[in-house]
């Protein structure tokens, strides 16, 4: 199905909203939308709903197992008001937001579903799930241009840290509450603002109402951006992605200064959950 905007998608098809887990895609670009699309198929969300200009192609094979709804993802805000107009109409509902060339890991996504562990976390009374952001980037920069390959992605394996998230009210620490750093954010601050250096987000949560998405990929509620509830530790997950390597290479000020994104604790991705907990860059809590 199309549609031509978020107004006729909620006014014609509440139906794609009835039932989660669904995925909501933003496309920012032409690369990649193919097999970020039939990765989230593969996990098993429900719906799939793509907001993406009207002149960008699917491949015949998603088209019809997606919503596509035509949109320019550019106008600052844009993401967090259509996210925030699905969560109003979806009360209770899982979803998942990500962009184009973005790819969801959790522990073994190879042979469990999204809605598995959904329905286990949800068990475990948590209505948000704690997401890195861990670059990828190609290992050659002069076969890709671009900074993105499927087939040549690299990561970092290290250099990940945490700090504590203020209260600006208090000047204390929130409670189950930080702020983490690392991959090319980290290496390459110089050329990232500080606002966009945080490599959390809160991409799983359950909609209610009165549920805001912020533009820092957190919420108006505070519990839904804690890593764990006060007794033990939660599943979290990681989203995979080479957005940033594609920024750096596309803004001017930092393209021509990065000759190659691998260094000395560069590693192959290797597309599996198992690499992602060796790494500890997420967690499976109580799931076994």
């Amino acid at each position: 199905m199309r549609y031509t905007g978020i107004t006729e998608l909620l006014s014609q098809a509440p139906g794609a909203l009835a039932k989660g887990p669904i995925a909501l895609v933003f496309v920012e670009d032409a690369i990649e939308i193919d097999t970020t699309l039939r990765h989230n198929i593969h996990l098993g969300f429900k719906s799939n709903i793509v907001f993406m200009p009207s002149e960008f192609d699917l491949a015949g094979d998603i088209a019809e197992k997606v919503i596509r709804v035509d949109s320019e993802i550019t106008r600052k805000g844009n993401r967090e008001e259509i996210v925030n107009s699905i969560i109003a109409k979806a009360p209770g509902v899982w979803i998942y937001v990500c962009y184009n060339a973005e790819y969801l890991f959790f522990p073994f996504c190879e042979t469990r579903t999204i809605g598995e562990l959904l329905a286990f976390h949800t068990e475990e009374r948590r209505d948000a799930m704690l997401c890195y952001a861990i670059d990828l980037y190609a290992g050659d920069l002069e076969a890709h241009p671009n900074a993105v390959s499927i087939d040549d992605a690299y990561m970092d394996r290290s250099g990940y840290y945490a700090l504590g998230r203020n209260d600006p009210a208090t000047n204390y620490p929130k409670e189950r509450q930080l702020d983490f750093f690392g991959g090319l954010r980290w290496r390459y601050e110089e050329h990232v603002p500080p606002e966009r250096r945080k490599i959390d987000r809160i991409a799983l949560f359950r909609a209610k109402p009165e549920l805001e998405l912020r533009p820092d990929h957190t919420f108006n509620d505070e519990e839904y951006n804690t890593y764990a509830c006060p007794w033990h530790n939660n599943l979290t997950a990681a989203v995979a992605t080479f957005r940033t390597a594609k920024a750096l290479k596309r803004n001017p000020g930092s393209a021509f200064e990065i000759e190659t994104f691998r260094w000395h604790n560069s590693v192959p991705f290797e597309w599996h959950s198992r690499q992602l907990l060796d790494l500890g860059l997420m967690e499976s809590g109580q799931w076994f």
